[in-house]
């Protein structure tokens, strides 16, 4: 798992495992772009290995996006989930992961992508915005989407009240999905993915 915060949607999914003996995805690395993110203690906590890939020691892009790859492989990580990572991997990631990364965001895409969906979803004055989760392709918040939830705005909302019931539906429905993902239930055909309800 990629992360750069607080680990909140980590933290889901590790709850979600400890909740259900059969929960079939099993984290073995958690990967920050920055050294005090504190996913990093929420890994450390529950005797998974945590990595520090800083995002300042690299010359660029495509150096940062290979070394992440790098340890992703050395770990033997087959899915990778992106739970509040806030760099953009280069197209190498894709390749070396295909139809294997995924992503959550507070937006129902294709509205809203990029780092600021809720301040966004807001200043439009939209009624419903939501969470998407999506493979990762070669551009930002573009990939097949894999679900999506709407989450209403009340006219009181602040950024702070939105995003807080944006990430209460994030925090159920990431697991959900990553599941599926780790089981291959998930089929991508073109821009869509094809669940199979096995």
């Amino acid at each position: 798992m990629l992360i750069s915060g607080s680990g909140s949607n980590l933290q889901a999914i590790l709850d979600a495992r400890a909740n259900d003996p059969d929960f079939p995805a099993q984290p073995v690395l958690v990967v920050s772009d920055r050294p005090g993110a504190g996913g990093l203690l929420r890994a450390t906590a529950a005797g998974i290995s945590a990595e520090v890939v800083d995002w300042s020691d690299s010359p660029d892009r495509e150096s940062f996006t290979a070394a992440i790859c790098d340890l992703l492989d050395a770990h033997k990580v087959e899915l990778v989930v992106l739970a509040g990572f806030m760099r953009i991997l280069s197209q190498e990631a894709v390749r070396r992961f295909p139809n294997a990364i995924v992503n959550i965001h507070p937006a129902l895409l294709p509205a809203f992508p990029g780092a600021r969906a809720v301040e966004e979803a807001l200043a439009y004055g939209v009624k419903t915005t939501g969470v998407t989760v999506h493979f990762v392709d070669e551009h930002v918040d573009n990939g097949p989407i894999i679900a999506q939830e709407p989450v209403t705005v009340m006219a009181a909302d602040t950024v702070e009240t939105l995003h807080r019931r944006i990430q209460t539906i994030e925090h159920r429905l990431y697991p959900k999905c990553v599941a599926a993902a780790a089981t291959g239930r998930l089929r991508v055909q073109g821009r869509s993915v094809i669940w199979d309800e096995r």
